[in-house]
């Protein structure tokens, strides 16, 4: 046993401290599941308490001036150097463009005369920075305030729907309209996790309004159609009412019940429809249509409290000065028309207008297919809902390529999140909250929030 004993002597001088495999401390089979079973009972109980917790990380005041949004998508990124922060670049800038001292404001009166009409109204942040380059990616950022690609951006729901779901205990006996609606904004951002009744109510307006909204077989809703609807719920809800199969049918029924309530309904009529002649006062196309029903439908006063519009066309990589000046007309005239309206109707003292971006357009010189491509800085603009307008918040360098004066006491770049901040302090709603419903009981913040990153309003846009 030479072999044994040299592998005694081997471990006398370097002894092993380990148990043997087998030696190790072990659980049973039932062991096992005891304790599985309390984790996961202890898990659900979390939870459950978590779902009614709400709280706030600062005790912050927000600003509260305003009761309803109106926020304005330009989609595909406009050039911010030709419009709302204008550069004039010598053998580049059309003449056309006429650049203008307005307001104490260099602005591109030949491009958008109208709004420069309004400058008086508006604030313009120019000190705006984008995060990213990617047009669908910096969209959703600016519509959901964070990164679409963080963790939780796959749950999180639109800058709307948080203010629907913060705005439905002051909904009105009566008030039918959704909290959030969007226009011309089929691919708007989603609600998240949150119920699909606070997702976003997606039309195009048209003269015809809102199609289907009665029943041929029953002109007045009071026969055929609502014995049908009481049927379709004699035999539904066992599913749709703490429905076994959770949370999807539960939608389906508020989806179904928001419907029922703009069917049958005269309001729905004066608001969403319009004549020939307002159309053609606000430019009588798409965008000017969607100006002119969310002045309507926030004058119908039925519950709807944030209205996206989104106007695209502005990814002008190629002959940005051949295209610019259309598209800069179906923007001045659908804007400069609807402040005039919310001003005429007493409605832009309680309605914030937000507008911007996915971000800005390369400046100086233009490419060689004779646009401007992808660049990061960009601006936004602000008006009505307690807003102090007439002048700008914020610089760029003599090019525009990088923010040069804040403005800000904050002393860095205004990011998205900023924005979203700023919109959720005018609606009176602390920006700091921490939800804790989502399925896994996540904390959700509604401005993304870390010690050495805390976003907030622009509070110079209040004059502070």
């Amino acid at each position: 046993m030479e072999g044994q004993d040299k592998f005694e002597r081997f471990l006398r001088r370097y002894p092993h401290p380990h148990k043997a495999f087998f030696d190790r401390p072990h659980i049973t089979r039932r062991q096992f599941f005891e304790i599985a079973g309390s984790g996961v009972t202890a898990s659900w109980l979390c939870g459950k308490l978590r779902a009614a917790d709400e709280t706030a990380v600062a005790s912050v005041t927000p600003r509260n001036t305003a009761k309803n949004v109106i926020f304005v998508l330009l989609a595909g990124a406009p050039s911010h150097i030709d419009t709302f922060d204008l550069k004039v670049v010598p053998g580049v800038t059309p003449t056309s463009f006429n650049p203008t001292t307005m307001n104490g404001l260099l602005w591109p009166a030949g491009l958008l005369p109208q709004i420069g009409q309004h400058l008086s109204d508006i604030a313009i942040v120019r000190s705006v920075r984008a995060w990213a380059l990617v047009h669908t990616l910096a969209q959703t950022w600016t519509q959901i305030g964070r990164n679409p690609a963080a963790a939780l951006g796959n749950i999180a729901p639109h800058i709307g729907s948080v203010v629907a779901i913060e705005k439905e205990p002051e909904r009105r006996p009566g008030q039918v309209f959704p909290a959030f609606l969007a226009l011309n904004s089929n691919t708007a951002a989603g609600p998240g996790y949150f119920p699909a009744q606070y997702a976003a109510f997606k039309v195009t307006p048209s003269t015809q309004g809102i199609v289907d909204t009665t029943n041929p077989d029953d002109p007045n809703g009071t026969g055929r159609f609502n014995n049908r609807w009481n049927l379709l719920h004699a035999l539904d809800d066992p599913l749709r009412i703490n429905s076994p199969f959770g949370k999807d049918p539960e939608d389906y029924d508020n989806f179904y019940t928001a419907a029922k309530g703009l069917m049958y309904n005269p309001a729905v009529g004066q608001a969403f429809t319009f004549s020939d002649t307002d159309s053609e006062r606000y430019g009588k196309n798409s965008f000017g249509n969607a100006c002119l029903v969310a002045k309507q439908v926030l004058a119908a006063d039925q519950g709807t409290r944030f209205i996206q519009i989104t106007l695209g066309g502005w990814d002008m990589h190629s002959d940005i000065y051949g295209r610019l000046p259309a598209l800069g007309k179906t923007l001045d005239d659908g804007l400069s028309a609807l402040i005039d309206d919310l001003k005429s109707s007493g409605l832009f003292d309680h309605t914030m207008l937000v507008m911007a971006g996915e971000f800005g357009r390369t400046v100086g010189q233009l490419s060689g297919a004779q646009g401007r491509d992808h660049y990061l800085q960009q601006f936004a603009v602000f008006a009505g809902g307690g807003i102090k307008g007439g002048r700008a918040i914020g610089s760029t360098d003599g090019q525009g390529s990088a923010s040069a004066e804040y403005g800000w006491s904050r002393n860095r770049d205004i990011k998205p999140e900023d924005i979203e901040a700023t919109i959720y302090s005018a609606m009176g709603i602390n920006w700091t909250t921490v939800r804790h419903d989502d399925p896994f009981g996540r904390g959700f913040y509604y401005v993304p929030f870390s010690d050495t990153n805390a976003y907030g309003p622009v509070d110079e846009l209040w004059g502070v």
